[in-house]
């Protein structure tokens, strides 16, 4: 299994570029199973979880070719003949998740495992479940597997109310609606880029969904989804946690590239109280950091409010703020694993209930630590980078889930991270 050695106190400096949306991604993969035939994504990352889910749809029978040199994707699902999603696959990642309502509606019928991923919080799949007998499927258990079956082969269609909102659910149910027999209205949608990217894709291939970007989603089925070239996003959350390191860190100077600021929300006015250089064009954001960080406190919240992919980042950069402040989540109130695995290194912080209090600025020291998610092993990557002497970090595997290439990306700006076998 593989670890990290990092030697910390090294500026950085020098431009990085933001990988494809593994988060954006997932569901244009799921999506492609509903046209008639060949579809290309392009800007595709090169991450674990987009070559898991590349083994869930070729179960179908849907062939899948990756063009890993020019990051795109083609899925085509003409032989599409297996409408199953098996356990030792599904279990690995929630988002395999999506093959229930691609397949529903793709071919009205769908036997998918519950769910695995991350092993932090309960995040129950009840709400996409419920908003899919809402659009007139008939829902069963069996041996852990969710059983779904359009009646007639299509769905009707119909009405469901998120409650709460949830991008998962809200993306589970555009799949099984788009090619339903009559209208659906989803009410309190998800408005995360996802999403939006994921309608916008859909549109451009015949569908017709309407009110992406707000509360309110309606989608007419229709008949065909046609075979074309559709487009992912940058990883918004990738460009948070580069944006946190540069800040974080002294004396550095990183510029961005092939981002989107637009995509952050309300994030970039939160990094703007940090009192950083922050210079924002079309596609590059540029982070210049400064002499002190002032404690920003901070909550998350559903789009646009603050990521909770980025609570954990935000967290370790306040470690090194000049002052007291808190971090509290409202959408995972147990995503908090990375806390003692910071006071290991140093950090003067503490979790009550879904919020952690964190009193800076911490010298934090080299150690061994490990996580148990994706957005906690980069905090502790990006604790190391500014602790003294050097870091070990356990069980990167996560990262592989989540991060391109990300110690290539940050030894390209003046960081010293050391990938080991063993």
């Amino acid at each position: 299994m593989d670890k990290f050695l990092i030697e910390g106190g090294k500026s950085l400096r020098g431009t990085m570029t933001i990988s494809g949306s593994k988060n954006a991604a997932l569901p244009l993969m799921a999506a492609a199973l509903l046209a008639d035939g060949p579809v290309t994504i392009t800007n595709v990352p090169l991450l674990n979880d987009i070559f898991t889910f590349n083994k869930v749809i070729s179960e179908t029978g849907t062939q899948v070719l990756f063009d890993q040199e020019k990051r795109e994707l083609t899925i085509d699902p003409t032989h599409l003949n297996n409408h199953v999603a098996p356990y030792d696959l599904v279990r690995k990642m929630r988002a395999s998740f999506y093959m229930t309502g691609a397949l529903l509606g793709a071919a009205g019928d769908a036997r998918v495992s519950l769910p695995g991923g991350c092993a932090w919080g309960p995040r129950p799949v009840n709400l996409h479940l419920e908003g899919m007998r809402a659009l007139g499927a008939s829902i069963e258990m069996d041996s852990g597997y969710v059983i779904a079956k359009a009646p007639n082969g299509r769905l009707p269609g119909g009405t469901f109310t998120m409650n709460p909102s949830s991008v998962g659910a809200t993306v589970n149910l555009v799949l099984a609606a788009v090619k339903a027999g009559g209208k659906s209205v989803i009410r309190n949608a998800a408005m995360e880029p996802d999403v939006v990217n994921l309608c916008d894709n859909l549109n451009t291939l015949g569908a017709r969904i309407s009110g992406a970007g707000t509360p309110l989603l309606v989608i007419d089925g229709v008949d065909h989804i046609a075979p074309g070239t559709i487009h992912n996003t940058p990883d918004r959350i990738e460009t948070g946690t580069y944006m946190i390191a540069a800040a974080m860190i002294p004396d550095s100077d990183v510029t961005l590239t092939n981002t989107l600021a637009r995509d952050l929300g309300s994030f970039t006015d939160t990094f703007r109280k940090l009192r950083v250089g922050l210079e924002v064009g079309d596609s590059t954001i540029r982070i210049r950091s400064a002499d002190r960080i002032p404690p920003v406190s901070i909550e998350t919240a559903i789009y646009p409010g603050f990521p909770t992919d980025l609570q954990a980042q935000w967290a370790t950069m306040m470690t090194q703020a000049d002052g007291k402040s808190t971090v509290t989540d409202h959408i995972y109130p147990d995503r908090f694993s990375y806390v003692p695995e910071l006071v290991r290194l140093g950090a003067d912080i503490d979790r009550r209930d879904n919020t952690v209090i964190i009193r800076g600025r911490s010298l934090l020291k080299g150690a061994s630590v490990m996580s148990t998610d994706l957005r906690a092993s980069v905090s502790l990557v990006m604790a190391g980078l500014v602790a003294r002497d050097e870091t070990e970090v356990l069980r990167v595997y996560h990262l592989d889930r989540g991060y391109e290439k990300l110690e290539d990306k940050l030894n390209g700006v003046g960081a010293a991270i050391k990938r080991v076998s063993g």
